[in-house]
């Protein structure tokens, strides 16, 4: 999954770093309560019922609640100042605990993978499950449902791709509660088979997602640029700029959720270098205020208007 509806610069802005270490630990934390009451229920009904699906749930409920505590973990060393070892700070922090979320569910989905493959291989094995266990499997649809819409609606008004993961985890859960449901009703219909059927199927979707999360979590850490048209907004900033004639060369990589850019402006040739190094200051000013940006490192080129440039284009030198 791409996170590129967090684009939304300027109101990216209003939101200091503490506001969403605040908000990340909030929705965190009622994850934690939610999580942990479901992973209980949904094991120990599982078991006394009989129902491999609603076990297989409630692991998957446990890998959200170790994610949680991942979360939890990440925010906090987020948040840290830069240091001399990190003078970029330490956002990098959100975007290894999303590769690990991805890491932990594509864990979690082979296994699951693995134990109901087991299960379809002896399909004698395979029992009627007690009607309890799909009362609860719809209960923890609607918990996961409500818990995937707060924390979703959270991520996104303070912009933390970490917590649009985690959100987009609860997802999975409760789409993984919904295959267990049926599994269970198709069970107790007569068909048992279908109890471990829906076993493999949550095993395969949580494996999925897990991948997602983990490979974009990667190109991050190798730094991959942000999308075209978030670029794009940023050069725009800089041009509309007093003083700035041109822009190039915009280069972008993410840090955590934030962003270090680097650019080449263009300004007058003729005024002089403490002229351009104001311009410069406003320039990155402006970008800073308006954009999701961390750092913005400007490199100062000379322009001269082509009427009077006789001697061809002026090649660039960064200053």
């Amino acid at each position: 999954m791409q996170f590129t509806d967090l684009a939304d610069d300027s109101e990216h802005a209003q939101h200091s770093p503490a506001e969403r270490a605040a908000a990340a630990s909030r929705s965190t934390w009622v994850s934690v309560g939610v999580n942990l009451a479901l992973t209980l229920t949904q094991i120990a009904v599982g078991i006394l019922s009989r129902s491999q699906a609603l076990v297989a749930d409630g692991i998957h409920s446990l890998s959200d609640l170790v994610a949680d505590f991942v979360v939890l973990f990440a925010g906090h060393h987020a948040r840290k100042d830069a240091d001399k070892d990190h003078p970029y700070g330490h956002q990098r922090f959100e975007t290894a605990a999303s590769l690990a979320l991805g890491v932990l569910l594509l864990a979690v989905g082979v296994g699951m993978l693995w134990s109901a493959l087991r299960k379809l291989e002896a399909p004698g094995t395979v029992q009627t499950v007690h009607v309890l266990a799909l009362w609860v499997a719809g209960g923890a649809l609607i918990a996961k449902e409500l818990l995937f819409r707060y924390m979703l609606s959270v991520a996104k008004r303070v912009k933390s791709s970490m917590l649009v993961a985690n959100a987009w985890h609860a997802r999975s859960d409760a789409a993984s509660s919904l295959v267990a449901g049926i599994g269970i009703a198709g069970n107790l219909a007569g068909y048992p088979l279908l109890d471990p059927i829906a076993a493999l199927i949550v095993g395969f979707m949580v494996g999925k997602m897990g991948w997602g999360f983990g490979w974009d979590a990667l190109h991050d850490l190798m730094d991959r640029s942000v999308d075209e048209r978030e670029v794009e907004a940023i050069r725009r900033t800089l041009v509309e700029t007093p003083g700035v004639q041109s822009v190039h060369d915009v280069r972008t990589r993410k840090m955590g959720d934030m962003i270090v850019v680097d650019a080449h402006i263009e300004v007058d040739a003729a005024i002089s270098v403490e002229a351009g190094h104001d311009i410069a200051v406003e320039a990155r000013q402006r970008v800073l205020q308006r954009h999701r940006v961390l750092n913005l490192m400007t490199h100062v080129d000379p322009w001269r208007r082509p009427d009077l440039d006789h001697a061809g284009p002026t090649a660039s030198a960064a200053r």
